[in-house]
This record gives structure tokens, C-alpha cells and sequence, in this order.
């Protein structure tokens, strides 16, 4: 019951804005104003709890006990970096350096390698179809990611920079951050390397940027539920759509470059709390 009024007054008061800006309908004019309006709203959305995703979750912590695949097998034993079973602050530690495929690798690569060791896919077979349809149902991969990712909730990301690989996986997605291309000239730094800036009404956060109002405000807050969407959605996902939205060929899933990306992202994160799932636009 506490802070009832106070949130009833700005549901009240962001209801009609944030049906503009969530249609489109915003003006020039009032485009910053429905922008902070809106961000209130998705701000009181997290803070009230409950979240589509949340069935997701359900349905990722289902797979991982199911015995699946030609080996019949779950995955509980897999390997996220911390130990075979090892899922409290794991997501939170991704992406890393794994020794035995010689890789840096995100959580969903890292969870394709599981699939195809622990329970005898292949990888084509692991991968298939990752990105659900807007407004479908997830897909067992990303489903997997959420639940894994949740175990993580609350708690300070801490991506590694230990081992050679993981410096230069930083490197690179520094490079590809700041790479322009495509009709445009676009890159990522493009949106996304000042403090308050927006595109329409679309904040930006500036992902150049350590502490917590920089990378983190969009790393952080990864998985997520966007409302645009009507589906739960990965971090994966959201580096496809940038690449989408910044004309650039779409990248293969679990790709080197989609990976080097989440950890610059990731690591320009770190000390910051993780907070999952979350709603977004």
C-alpha cells in the first residue's frame, strides 16, 4: 500500500504521454518531455515488480533440469565459468575466456557449447531459430539465457580482463564500436558515445562511459521485456537490432563480433549492479 498515491499520481500523469510516444505521435517540440515522461513510466513499471519475462525464466529453469537431446542429458553440469553447475554470478561474469574451445564467449555461445557437449546436438541444431518472432513466444536458447541471466540478479558485474584473449576481445569491440559503415557512415559511437543524447524520443546512453551512467544503464538492464516487442529479448538480440538500425549486414548469432561488443560494453560495466529482466521501450 505504500506509495500508492505517489504512484498512482504518475501513472496518471505519464499515461497520456507515454501512449504518444509509444504510438509515435510525438512532436519535435515535446519529444524531450514525453522522453523523460516515458522513462518515468518504465522506471515505475521496474519498481512495481512483475514481468512478462518472469514466465520465461519459468520455462529457461525447466530446460535445465530436462533431460534432452540424442545424449539424454540436462544441463546442469554445464560449465558457465564458475564451476559445472555453478549459476549464481555466472551472467554476471560473461562474457570470459574459456579454455576448452579456446574462446571468449558470451552467455548464449557459452550455452550452445553445453548443448552440443552435454546433450550431443549439433550446433546448427542448438542455434536454430534463436531470435523469436515479435509478439511470439521465446525460443528455448533464449529462455535458457534468462533463467541463467536472472540467477545473477542484484548482483556487481565483473566481466574478466585477465587472460590475453579477453584484453584483446575488449580491444576489438572497442574498434568495431567506433568502425563506420554501411549507406550512412553509421557506427555504434555514432548514438552512442555523448552524454545526453536522444533520437527523437529515444534516449541514448552514452556506452563509451564507465560508472553507473554510462554503459550500464543499458548493459546493466539486460535481459529484458520490451513493450514494443511483446516478447522477452537478450542482449544478443539488441546488438542485431543496432546493427539493423545502423544498416550494417546482420551478424551471424554468437559471432566474434557480436561477443567482442558485449564486452566492451560489459567490461565499461563493470562495478555496476546487474538488474534482470527488466522492461525497456
Amino acid at each position: 500500500m505504500r506509495n500508492r498515491t505517489k504512484k498512482t499520481a504518475i501513472l496518471a500523469g505519464v499515461a497520456l504521454p507515454a501512449m504518444l510516444w509509444v504510438g509515435g505521435f510525438a512532436t519535435q517540440a515535446n519529444a524531450a518531455s514525453i522522453t523523460t515522461e516515458g522513462n518515468q513510466y518504465l522506471a515505475l513499471m521496474n519498481e512495481m515488480g512483475g514481468n512478462p519475462a518472469d514466465f520465461n525464466i519459468d520455462d529457461g529453469k525447466k530446460l535445465w533440469a530436462e533431460k534432452r537431446g540424442p545424449k539424454n542429458a540436462s544441463m546442469e553440469q554445464c560449465n558457465l565459468g564458475l564451476g559445472p553447475g555453478v549459476l549464481k554470478g555466472a551472467y554476471a561474469q560473461l562474457p570470459r575466456y574459456f579454455a576448452d574451445t579456446g574462446k571468449v564467449q558470451d552467455l548464449q555461445s557459452r550455452l550452445v557449447t553445453c548443448m552440443v557437449n552435454l546433450q550431443g546436438f549439433t550446433a546448427a541444431e542448438a542455434m536454430h531459430d534463436p531470435f523469436n518472432k515479435k509478439g511470439g513466444n521465446a525460443t528455448d536458447i533464449a529462455n535458457l539465457a534468462l533463467y541463467v541471466a536472472k540467477q545473477s540478479d542484484g548482483m556487481k558485474i565483473d566481466i574478466p580482463q585477465n587472460a590475453a584473449q579477453e584484453k584483446l576481445s575488449y580491444e576489438n569491440g572497442k574498434k568495431l564500436f567506433f568502425y563506420r559503415g554501411g549507406p550512412f557512415s553509421f557506427s555504434c559511437a555514432t548514438c552512442h558515445s555523448e552524454s545526453d543524447k536522444r533520437i527523437k524520443i529515444s534516449a541514448l546512453p552514452n556506452l563509451t562511459m564507465t560508472g553507473p551512467n554510462g554503459a550500464a544503464k543499458s548493459y546493466a538492464t539486460w535481459p529484458a521485456y520490451p513493450n514494443s516487442q511483446g516478447v522477452a529479448r537478450t542482449l544478443e538480440w539488441r546488438m542485431l537490432a543496432c546493427f539493423r538500425q545502423q544498416r550494417f549486414p546482420a551478424p551471424k548469432y554468437t559471432s566474434n563480433a557480436v561477443i567482442d561488443l558485449i564486452t566492451y560494453m560489459g567490461v565499461n560495466s563493470n562495478g555496476q549492479t546487474l538488474h534482470t529482466p527488466t522492461f525497456k521501450r
